[in-house]
C-alpha cells in the first residue's frame, strides 16, 4: 500500500537458525513483535510500529524423500522456508510438473504467510496441499511441527490469524507429480471465471503452463499484479473477504445476489466389520437408518446453516460505491478495475485507507445489514 510509519527496530533473518534465534530473543524481551514477509498484505498506521519488526527473508526449497504420502504414493513432498516468495514457488512447481498450486499464481507475499490466512484463488486453496508447518511458539520458544488439521484452516483464516502467537519457520506441502506424456496437466479447474478464460468446462484439466499464464493475465486485468504503470496495482489486493451469513439471513437478501451455499459433508455410514453385516436384514436396517440420518442432516443444513457465502464485490457495488470512488481530499480510492481493492492513488496515508474502508463497511451494513471484514493485516489501525 506504500503507507505507514517507521519501525522502532527492524531486523532481517536470512537463515532458519537466524530466524529462530532472533524470534526467541524478541519474544523474550519487552518489545512488541511484528512479523513481516513481503508486506503485501499488511497495512501499518501512520504512527509506525513501536516495537521490533522481524523481516522473514529465509530462502530454500527442499524435496523430502521417503515417508508416507497423504495423497498418492508418487506425490512430491516439499519443505519450503518461510521467506521464499510464494509466486516463485508456484513457478518452480509448474516448471517441475508439480500440480496443486498452479491456480495460486501471482499471489504476492511469502510462503510463511500463506497458511496464516489459508490463501486461495480461482478454485484452489492452500489447505488442499498443506501437510504441516514448523512453528516457533512465542509463549515457550520451542519449535514444533503443527499439522494442517491443528492449524484449523478455514476461509481466509487459521489458528495463526486468530491469535496463536509465533513464527512459521517452514511450510511442508504435498503436490502431485505429473507423468503426462506431453504437457503436464493441472488439477481440475474448479472456478467458472477461470474456465471461461480458458474456453473449457469446469472440471477440465489443462497444461500447467497454460493455466498459470491465464491466471496471471486475469490477475493483471484486475490490478492484482504489481505494475509500475498501473496505479490500481498499488493495493493490498482484495481488501474485504466474502462474508458468510446464515441460511435464514441469506433468504432476506435480494434474489439476484450471487451466493454459494456452504453444505457440509454428509455423515458417513459406519457399519460393523463382522459377519452379521452380511445378513440382509441387518444390512437393510443399517442402510435405512443411515438414509434417515442423511435426510435429517440435509434438512438441518437447509434450515439453520451451515451458512451461505456472499460476494463482497456485489455488496459494495450495490450499496452505491462504484469503481474509482474516493472520499473528498483522500489519496486512497476504490480500484478502477473492481470494487474489492482499495488503492493508493499517490500520496495516500494509512488513515486515508482506513477511512475509505470504514466508509465502505458502513454503506454495505446500512444497505444490506452485512458487516464486511478486512482481509489484510491491520497494524495500529481499526475499522
Amino acid at each position: 500500500m506504500r503507507v505507514g510509519g517507521l519501525a522502532q527496530h527492524l531486523v532481517a533473518a536470512r537463515s532458519e537458525d537466524e530466524l529462530v534465534a532472533i524470534a526467541r530473543d524478541a519474544y523474550a524481551g519487552d518489545d512488541d513483535v511484528l512479523l513481516l514477509g513481503g508486506g503485501s498484505n499488511t497495512i501499518v498506521s501512520d504512527d509506525g510500529f513501536d516495537g521490533t519488526v522481524i523481516q522473514v527473508a529465509t530462502r530454500g526449497v527442499e524435496r523430502i524423500e521417503g515417508g508416507e504420502r497423504i495423497g498418492r504414493p508418487d506425490a512430491v513432498r516439499l519443505r519450503v522456508q518461510a521467506g521464499e516468495p510464494w509466486d516463485g514457488l508456484v513457478a518452480l512447481a509448474v516448471r517441475n510438473r508439480w500440480a496443486g498450486i498452479e491456480a495460486l499464481s501471482g499471489i504476492p507475499g511469502s510462503v510463511g504467510a500463506a497458511p496464516v490466512q489459508n490463501i486461495g484463488a480461482y478454485g484452489q486453496e492452500l489447505s488442499s496441499v498443506l501437510v504441516a508447518v514448523d512453528f516457533l511458539d512465542a509463549a515457550t520458544g520451542d519449535v514444533r511441527r503443527m499439522t494442517a488439521a491443528e492449524l484449523e484452516l478455514g476461509y481466509r483464516t487459521s489458528l495463526l490469524k486468530r491469535g496463536l502467537q509465533g513464527v512459521v519457520v517452514a511450510v511442508e506441502l504435498e503436490l502431485a507429480q505429473r507423468q503426462d506424456v506431453g504437457a503436464a496437466l493441472s488439477e481440475p479447474i474448479a472456478y467458472g471465471q477461470l474456465a471461461n478464460a480458458l474456453a473449457v468446462d469446469v472440471g477440465t484439466k489443462v497444461s500447467l503452463g497454460e493455466l498459470r499464464r491465464t491466471v496471471l493475465s486475469l490477475r493483471a486485468s484486475k490490478g492484482m499484479v504489481l505494475d509500475p504503470d498501473d496505479p490500481d496495482s498499488v493495493s493490498a489486493g482484495s481488501f474485504f473477504t466474502n462474508p458468510i451469513v446464515s441460511t435464514q439471513f441469506a433468504h432476506t437478501l435480494p434474489a439476484d445476489m450471487p451466493r454459494w451455499p456452504l453444505v457440509p459433508d454428509e455423515p458417513d455410514l459406519v457399519a460393523p466389520l463382522d459377519a452379521a453385516f452380511a445378513e440382509e436384514s441387518v444390512a437393510v436396517g443399517l442402510l435405512a437408518e443411515a438414509a434417515v440420518d442423511r435426510e435429517r442432516h440435509r434438512a438441518q443444513a437447509e434450515s439453520t446453516g451451515p451458512g451461505v457465502k456472499l460476494s463482497a464485490a456485489w455488496l459494495i457495488e450495490h450499496s452505491g460505491i462504484r469503481r474509482g470512488f474516493a472520499l473528498p481530499g483522500s489519496g486512497a480510492a476504490i480500484s478502477s478495475k473492481h470494487t474489492l481493492a482499495i488503492t493508493n492513488r499517490g500520496g495516500a496515508s494509512a488513515l486515508d485507507v482506513a477511512q475509505l474502508a470504514s466508509y465502505v463497511q458502513g454503506r454495505v451494513q446500512a444497505e444490506f445489514g452485512v458487516l464486511l471484514r478486512p482481509e489484510p493485516v491491520l497494524v495500529g489501525l481499526e475499522l
